[in-house]
């Protein structure tokens, strides 16, 4: 797969160090050892001081907000102060940076059924597809993900005591060249198909909870 460039969204990591209490926060939770760090304290106000879209993200190893620095066509380049990253498609993690402790997500290619770009409110139930990642470490290029969708009922999710009116789609993913099962579950806009909450297997070890933290702010300014 073509390796991406992500020296500008590094480089513009050390901007957002000096934003707020709350970026500074993040990186020292994100840095936070598996062995229980505390959940990160996020609110309006402090989301607000940032000039750009962000979503919070929980990994095993802790917590932390993330900055939409980069939109190259449907691609978003999500950067921590501490300089992870993680790469977003339509909703959908296509790549991590400094995430996992045991290796990160290096790539992802979705077929053309991929339901990703139309929006995941349209899907049917039980429909199925594939796509192909790479992991960081190790000889894993082109595994194969199988895909099988679900659709469940409506939901409300509360996000900085806003409440927005959710439909819930779940994603059985099935890598058998590495043994990986598990289920994704992604909260949708009914209406456009946004994905405003997610949680998502990366890899055997990673697994990501993503918040927008920023709904309403869909792109960089």
């Amino acid at each position: 797969m073509k390796t991406l460039k992500v020296g500008v969204c590094l480089m513009a990591a050390s901007l957002l160090c000096g934003c707020n209490p709350l970026m500074v926060a993040s990186v020292t939770n994100l840095k936070s050892a598996v062995t229980g760090p505390d959940d990160l304290e996020v609110t309006a106000a402090q989301v607000a001081e940032v000039r750009y879209p962000q979503i919070k993200l929980t990994t095993p190893s802790g917590s932390g907000v993330l900055a939409l620095v980069r939109e190259r066509e449907d691609l978003q380049f999500w950067v921590a102060s501490g300089k992870q990253v993680l790469l977003l498609r339509d909703g959908l993690a296509v790549r991590s940076i400094g995430l996992g402790t045991e290796g990160d997500l290096d790539g992802t290619r979705l077929s053309d059924a991929a339901p990703f770009k139309r929006g995941l409110h349209q899907v049917t139930d039980g429909y199925t597809s594939q796509r192909w990642i790479d992991l960081y470490k190790g000889q894993e290029v082109g595994l194969i993900v199988h895909s099988r969708f679900s659709r469940k009922s409506m939901e409300t999710l509360e996000i900085l005591n806003k409440e927005y009116a959710v439909l819930r789609v779940d994603e059985r993913i099935d890598v058998p060249a590495i043994g990986l099962r598990a289920t994704n579950r992604y909260w949708v806009d009914p209406v456009d198909g946004f994905i405003v909450q997610s949680e998502q297997q990366l890899t055997s070890q990673l697994r990501v909870k993503i918040v927008q933290l920023t709904p309403d702010r869909r792109h960089v300014p």
